[in-house]
């Protein structure tokens, strides 16, 4: 399938409406997700975005994939504190999410899916 690119509408009907439950998380999604915080100029986003595009096909049917292009989505990116990019949060379902910053390797990645989305 891919990642999918979310607008702010998108993330309050798909992933949290945080203006409807600001003091409380709720997630929305069918299946945890990982969204990606990124801008088109940042060289460490361009350099996971092939790794999210592999683990999006890897585990399609499992979790969800989604980027947040922050020059877009300034509200979003503010609403969330994204200060430096890329920003990973891992979005269980159940649980509070949990952000991550930098680049990672695919093998990091692999470890927060299992440890924290699928809990395997």
């Amino acid at each position: 399938m891919g990642t999918k690119f979310l607008t702010k509408s998108e993330f309050l009907s798909k992933v949290a409406n945080y203006e409807a439950n600001p003091a409380e998380w709720i997630f929305l999604g069918d299946k945890p997700c990982i969204i990606d915080f990124y801008a088109a100029w940042c060289g460490p986003c361009k350099t996971i975005a092939p790794i999210l595009e592999d683990l999006a096909k890897e585990y399609d049917g499992q979790i969800d994939i989604y980027k947040i292009d922050t020059e877009a989505e300034q509200e979003l990116a503010g609403a969330f504190g994204i200060r430096s990019i890329p920003s990973i949060l891992f979005c269980p379902m159940n649980g509070a999410p949990q952000m991550a910053q930098g680049a990672m390797p695919k093998d990091s990645f692999k470890r927060i899916i299992a440890d924290v989305l699928l809990k395997k």
